[in-house]
């Protein structure tokens, strides 16, 4: 986990009887073994948190699949996971707000806190951040794990421990909507329906879009679009020769100007349609990064005075996370379409799941 830890030998039972702490370690591609993972001392700031509740998000499948996710390379086993909520069980001597038994959601990344970006709040950009199964650091799909009590957000009563997990990929739609200014005069076009570009909608629609048009290749995820309140969906092709039409479709499914676009899969074909699409004056916010270089039409884009806008992961979303989800604002339950236990067989079973897509969004470990 973030503050570190390391695995070590033994059966499931450590010294004085007590319980063995066990995680999902990624050993090699395509292999994940449940080992014993050594927890780091508590610190006087920190918490040690029993987790209950742990997504598969589609970074982990990735690091799965080829030990890598865009720049960060697995070089070493690494515990998996990120998306994670649980119970507290200790607190450090000097944490006062929260008691063992507290129900929590954890913000997976630890900044440095001292350098210029963190200091001028856009901590998500720190240099120095340990990040949950982002390597060299330790995930969080294990028994328990040790964190700052400031990164654990206690959960309101109506809200259970696994909405508190999917409050990580939540923040990824909350933080694109602020970068973006979305309010109740913002029309909003989504490339992409997976569960990046789902929340994404959720998160539009919460901070007051009157309009959003969904667009995807697969039926099945538009589908569930339209169930969580997409305005209009539009099934694209993969060719880039049908950018020109697409763009008229979707023009007219929206009925006004495209204010911002998201573009939530991040390949040459999204972002071409993205900056086409939207109107003068607009905003396209890259959300997923699908491409690490494209050929997009940003000449004509830049003469209507499109603003592109990037996003990585979030900052202070937790709070407004969980208050949406306390008021019914929003509902991300229906993204939650799979669930397993934590055992060596399930483990495996539920990334083949999650990487296999079809009918899956969010699959979920319940420890």
């Amino acid at each position: 986990m973030g503050k570190g830890g390391m695995s070590h030998g033994g059966g499931a039972e450590g010294k004085d009887g007590e319980e063995e702490n066990m995680a999902a370690w990624l050993v090699s591609i395509n292999t994940l073994k449940i080992q014993p993972f050594k927890l780091p001392p508590l610190g006087p700031h920190d918490v040690r948190v029993r987790m209950k509740a742990v997504g598969i998000c589609g970074s982990d499948v990735h690091y799965l699949k080829t030990l890598r996710c865009a720049d960060f390379i697995v070089k070493e086993p690494m515990v998996i996971g990120h998306e994670c909520a649980g119970i507290i069980e200790e607190v450090g001597s000097e944490v006062k707000s929260l008691v063992p038994g507290d129900r929590v959601a954890l913000e997976p990344g630890i900044s440095c806190w001292r350098c210029n970006l963190c200091k001028e709040g856009r901590y998500n950009l720190c240099p120095e951040m340990k990040f949950f199964a982002t390597p060299p650091v330790h995930g969080s799909l294990a028994n328990q794990v040790v964190h700052p009590a400031d990164l654990c957000f206690k959960l309101p009563d109506n809200v259970s421990l696994e909405e508190g997990a999917m409050c990580e990929p939540l923040s990824v739609g909350v933080h694109a909507c602020r970068r973006s200014n979305i309010g109740p005069e913002t029309n909003v076009l989504v490339m992409g329906a997976g569960p990046i570009g789902l929340v994404t909608m959720l998160a539009a629609r919460a901070f007051g879009a009157p309009r959003i048009v969904v667009v995807d290749v697969d039926d099945h995820r538009l589908s569930v679009a339209k169930e969580l309140g997409a305005d209009e969906i539009i099934k694209v092709s993969t060719n880039i020769q049908d950018v020109a039409e697409e763009v008229e479709q979707i023009r007219k499914a929206m009925g006004a100007g495209v204010d911002v676009s998201f573009d939530c899969a991040g390949f040459n074909k999204t972002m071409s349609t993205a900056l086409s699409a939207t109107y003068a004056g607009g905003k396209v916010c890259l959300v997923g990064m699908g491409h690490s270089e494209m050929t997009v039409p940003l000449t004509p884009a830049a003469a209507r005075e499109v603003d592109v806008i990037g996003i990585f992961r979030y900052k202070n979303t937790w709070p407004l996370c969980l208050e949406f989800l306390r008021s019914g604002k929003i509902d991300v339950k229906p993204l939650i379409t799979h669930r397993f236990g934590f055992s060596q067989k399930e483990v495996e079973e539920a990334f083949e799941t999650s990487a296999r897509g079809g009918n899956a969004i969010k699959v979920m470990f319940n420890l």
